[in-house]
């Protein structure tokens, strides 16, 4: 039987030991990026040990840090399908478009990987509270997957992230604390948070379970990739894609793939490494900026300005140096798209191949579509394509909106439409407001925008379900105020303005408009002009920051 040493390496002064103990730096130079190493004293056995095993990443236990199998906490993440596109190639003119779909893991990303190793590594050295800070899928994967270790989870998320995506994270019995700020202000506050409190931070990318958990999606590819086309032409099992593409936030994703690129030919699998193509938002593409400079490192965007949340990665770090290296090795390209561009590719894929994925993917095939128009990808090229991140919200009638802990690192950023509390919103229209209609089909928001009103001294308020059941109310009632949310059935909320505003006697009433919805550049070009402030569900004002306000106007009296 073969044994396997893994150890902890120092790819900066090469230092390794033995993986026996939770390291957040080197012990010999103090470099904080640390990767894993696995020295065989016999082959490996793949692929014939694979073939009797489960259908999950597990399957590849040999090239992951676990000791113990008993410690392995997994709901069946990996072994996603390689679905091939038929109409979308046609569209591009690629005969060999691969889709990894990742959205087929238990919480809908490419995360789960990333969550079953981190959380196993924590039962493993007897962790029981994590901290962690995400843009989003990570927060919700690892709240997943530490419900089920039994592992106690702070979340660190920024603001803007969908609010879905909260509730989400939240059901799961997560501590949740949202930063307004950016992702790195969020890891900062996390960092200090656990600190403070003694306990470990999940370090990503600089960690060991991050990028290992990564690599199973390579192995999956170049097994997958043999079944359909055979072994390489040059006799290993298993075949390397001609092209890896994926949208890159932190590049967490595509650096565990390269790695994994690497072991495979060191043990003899396959040959050679992909090319990547890594998409970013252009409202946060500081690696795309730092590569077209032909900057070694990558500087940081202050202000991100893209509505995909999930991608806005501010700082890059490290990640840049080893991606940017890969490219210039090994070919590839870094690309931005903007948010509009994504949107349409969305529509476009959902279209024409069924497939519905988030904005950060839609982002990815926005890049694609650049990158066969400019003809960086050859027609013949195997290029494999992960998408990752369902469309389908957490049923927003299970949980309210109050739901985190909020920490306010930014100004409030500059909109064309503002974006604010209700109570200000409410003043910037007018202080003596006495009749509100509140137009919303989920009855927690209703109830708990008119405790809010109610706090404020509204004295009337009334309630519609439906932008019909609104319209009618409106034209009966007279309100000095409208709180109105978008997405509604029979008349949504745009239909619902477009009619108020061709009444002459109800248009001038002011419309607060609150929604869960991630607006496009052309629905809020609609809005523009036609609302007196534009809110985020999941912004709206906690019962303590209520009380707060309401003391500190009676004391104004």
């Amino acid at each position: 039987m073969t044994h396997i040493q893994i150890n902890i390496y120092c790819p900066h002064c090469k230092y390794a030991e033995p993986f026996t103990r939770m390291l957040a730096s080197c012990p010999n130079c103090g470099e904080t990026y640390l990767d894993a190493q696995y020295h065989l004293d016999g082959p490996l056995g793949w692929p014939e040990n694979l073939r009797s095993r489960p259908n999950s990443m597990w399957r590849y236990r040999e090239l992951l840090p676990i000791h113990d199998t008993a410690n392995i906490v997994s709901m069946g993440e990996g072994m996603t399908p390689l679905i091939h596109s038929e109409n979308l190639s046609a569209m591009l003119g690629l005969k060999h478009l691969y889709l990894k779909d990742e959205r087929q893991g238990p919480t809908g990303s490419f995360k789960d990987r990333q969550a079953s190793l981190a959380i196993s590594t924590m039962r493993e050295w007897g962790i029981n509270e994590l901290v962690v800070a995400s843009t989003g899928n990570v927060a919700i994967a690892y709240s997943a997957y530490a419900a089920r270790a039994g592992i106690k989870l702070w979340a660190f998320t920024i603001s803007s992230i969908p609010p879905e995506k909260m509730r989400e994270i939240t059901l799961y019995g997560t501590e949740l604390v949202k930063v307004t700020g950016t992702y790195d202000q969020a890891k900062q506050v996390a960092s200090r948070f656990a600190a403070s409190k003694g306990l470990p931070l999940d370090r990503g990318i600089k960690g060991i379970a991050a990028k290992e958990s990564m690599k199973t999606l390579a192995f999956e590819i170049a097994e997958e990739l043999s079944n359909i086309y055979g072994p390489s032409r040059h006799g290993s099992p298993w075949r390397t894609p001609d092209w890896y593409i994926q949208s890159v936030s932190g590049g967490l994703g595509p650096v565990g793939i390269m790695k994994a690129f690497r072991e495979m030919e060191q043990f003899g699998l396959t040959e050679g490494l992909p090319k990547l193509g890594n998409i970013q938002a252009a409202g946060c593409d500081p690696m795309v900026r730092a590569f077209a400079a032909g900057q070694p490192t990558a500087p940081p965007i202050l202000d991100p300005k893209t509505r995909i949340a999930t991608v806005a990665t501010d700082v890059p770090g490290i990640a840049y140096e080893l991606l940017r290296q890969d490219v210039l090795d090994y070919g590839g390209a870094f690309i931005s798209s903007t948010d509009d561009e994504a949107y349409r590719a969305l529509k476009t894929v959902a279209q024409l191949d069924g497939i519905s994925v988030e904005p950060a993917t839609a982002l990815a095939f926005s890049g694609l579509f650049k990158m066969v128009r400019e003809k960086i990808i050859d027609p013949d090229e195997i290029v494999v394509l992960n998408i990752s991140g369902h469309t389908f919200p957490v049923e927003k009638h299970i949980l309210g909106n109050d739901l985190t802990r909020d920490v306010d690192l930014t100004p409030a950023a500059h909109m064309a439409i503002p974006r604010e509390g209700l109570l200000a919103a409410l003043e910037a229209v007018d202080r003596r407001i006495g009749c509100v209609v509140i137009i919303e089909d989920d009855p927690n928001a209703s109830q708990l925008m008119t405790r809010i009103l109610k706090a404020h001294g509204v004295s009337e308020i009334y309630r519609a379900y439906d932008g019909q059941a609104g319209l009618d109310m409106v034209r009966q009632i007279e309100p000095d105020l409208i709180v109105l949310d978008l997405m509604m059935p029979n008349v949504d909320g745009f239909e619902f303005l477009d009619q108020l505003k061709s009444d002459k006697q109800h248009s001038h009433v002011p419309v607060v408009v609150v929604t869960a919805k991630d607006l496009t550049t052309d629905e809020r070009q609609r809005l523009s002009g036609q609302v007196q402030s534009l809110l985020q569900k999941g912004s709206l004002i906690n019962d303590d920051m209520l009380q707060d306000l309401i003391n500190e106007k009676l004391g104004d009296r």
